[in-house]
């Protein structure tokens, strides 16, 4: 049998081995370096080639670095929603447990508080650089996530959490460079914000000078304009001289959000004979801007579109030449399919036959457990709180008890048929046993009536599940009081129990005793219920069994 199943399975090793072609090793990075070579040349080529190496790469570090680039790309182009949803693609291919990862998701969700600036969601935007902030652990998003959210605090108004957050990042950005001129105009500006009479004109020089000697464009179009806003109501002319300045340089910079600012400040300060030129330019620039970003998001989007059909397309392919293969393998299958179905089955009926035994084996197991544990464990730790707490002690009783734990522990494969006629005073007498003076318990209910209907077989397995519940009230509650009920409701038998002690926690490691006691509830067809109450210490639980 064996000789013919070996022999098969070799002839379609053999069969799949010519039928299959050598395929060369990928290169998971080759899409991606393909996209940074063009990402300052043509942004639309980098952008369907980092989508390409999002789609294709299984190297979740390539395929989170591809995203990032894609919503920077976006970001430029105004594309905010769409930058968003491919920064949440980058986060899904990253593990926030993985050390590896952490300064991706720092730079991720830095982006992620951008974006949300952008979009005036400032709170999203605090909560985003917050997080940054979590997992940047070698300070390389730490400067840039403390000033935007200083940035995003502004915006709120919140100027003393946007002061804080500006010289938290002053504090690391080192003196007379670009990140110490941002942050201190920043700074100076919510300083000046938050109290009208504070000049922050020397601090936002200072940033400026750095800025030129730094020959930091960017650096100076923003100097200009706040300097702009500061001298705004005080000295006109003064602002309209810097929005000039600010005009020029974001010309320079080819930037059309900077120019438009600029012009929106000089069509607010200048006399108005000379307001036309600015305004006419700023209406001519403000739809341009809008039509090219309206064209850039439906660009983002066609690449997507393609990319995922082109990627469709192969799995398509793909997947027919899977199916011509199998069906060339299924017609050697056949041949060989009966000696390998009857090998299988002969294992299978085997294997069968001694989960069946090992199955009997681990039952005798489990019984044998519960009885050792009910009446050598639990019966002696009985016994012992009676001789421990009891103030008069009856020696015959306790005798009585022990002659009893005795015969039972002779055969504890036994089961006992024999019917218990007075099963509330059985309980009573084991309740007795773990009362004391440290521990009140008090019991109602266990009335002679209210066992009438019950079974022998329900009767027999209470009193091992009772007399465990008082060994943890003993052993581990910590609890002073303590409340057990019994009632009929609906051919239902209810047991409610209640102490004040320290609970249950969460992360419960269940030993052989409630183990045990879920199995002989289970067993009887009963449903333990462990209720929480926000307002009250203690353990409670309610057990139900059904009297039919």
């Amino acid at each position: 049998m064996k000789t013919i199943l070996f022999l098969s399975l070799g002839l379609l090793l053999l069969a799949a081995c010519k039928r299959s072609e050598k395929i060369a090793r990928v290169d998971p990075w080759a899409d991606y370096r393909k996209a940074y070579a063009q990402l300052t040349t043509n942004k639309d080529s980098a952008y369907y080639y980092f989508n390409q190496s999002a789609s294709r790469s299984t190297d979740k570090q390539v395929i989170a670095l591809a995203y990032y680039n894609m919503a920077m790309i976006q970001t430029d182009g105004g594309d905010y929603y769409g930058a968003q949803e491919s920064l949440a693609q980058s986060l899904r291919s990253l593990d926030e447990h993985n050390p590896k990862d952490w300064n991706t998701l720092a730079t991720d969700y830095n982006e992620l508080g951008m974006t949300s600036t952008r979009l005036n969601n400032y709170r999203q935007a605090i909560h985003y650089y917050q997080l940054a902030l979590g997992y940047d652990r070698d300070n390389t998003v730490k400067f840039y996530a403390l000033n935007n959210r200083g940035n995003a605090y502004k915006k709120l108004k919140d100027y003393t959490s946007a002061i804080a957050s500006y010289q938290q990042a002053i504090q690391i950005s080192g003196k007379h460079n670009s990140n110490y001129a941002r942050a201190l105009t920043n700074l100076a500006t919510a300083q000046w914000l938050q109290n009208p009479n504070h000049n922050p004109v020397p601090q936002l020089i200072v940033a400026l000078a750095i800025r030129k000697q730094l020959k930091d464009t960017w650096g100076e179009n923003s100097s200009y304009a706040q300097l702009s806003d500061y001298y705004l109501k005080t000295r006109p002319d003064s602002a309209g001289y810097y929005a000039r300045q600010m005009l020029m340089v974001a010309r320079r910079l080819q930037s059309p959000d900077d120019e438009l600012e600029a012009l929106q400040k000089l069509i607010a300060l200048s006399p108005l004979d000379e307001i036309k030129p600015y305004f006419s330019r700023y209406q001519f620039l403000a739809d341009s801007l809008e039509s090219k970003r309206n064209a850039a998001k439906n660009q983002f989007a066609l690449i997507r579109y393609n990319v995922e059909k082109s990627k469709a397309d192969n799995l398509r392919l793909q997947k027919e030449n899977t199916e011509r293969n199998y069906q060339l393998g299924g017609l050697l299958f056949i041949v060989i399919a009966g000696a390998i179905t009857t090998a299988i089955w002969y294992r299978k009926k085997r294997q069968r036959q001694q989960l069946e035994a090992e199955s009997l084996v681990r039952e005798n197991q489990l019984r044998l457990s519960q009885k050792v544990h009910d009446v050598i464990a639990n019966g002696i730790y009985g016994v012992m709180s009676e001789v421990e707490y009891s103030e008069t002690l009856d020696r015959d009783d306790l005798l009585d008890k022990l002659e009893f734990m005795y015969e039972q522990s002779r055969d504890i494969s036994y089961e006992s048929n024999e019917p218990n006629q007075n099963m509330a005073e059985t309980l009573n007498r084991m309740l007795s046993a773990f009362k004391s003076k440290a521990i009140r318990l008090a019991v109602t209910g266990n009335e002679p009536g209210l066992w009438q209907p019950v079974s022998e077989e329900i009767k027999n397995q209470l009193q091992p599940i009772l007399q465990e519940l008082l060994v943890n009230l003993r052993k581990h509650s910590r609890a002073s009081q303590a409340a057990l009920s019994f009632e009929r409701i609906h051919n239902t038998l209810m047991i409610t129990y209640y102490d004040n002690g320290i609970g249950i926690p969460d992360n419960l490691n269940q030993g052989n005793g409630l183990r045990n006691t879920v199995s002989r509830i289970a067993a009887l067809n009963g449903r333990l219920t462990f209720e929480s109450q926000p307002d009250e210490k203690g353990t409670r639980l309610q057990i139900e069994i059904p009297l039919s």
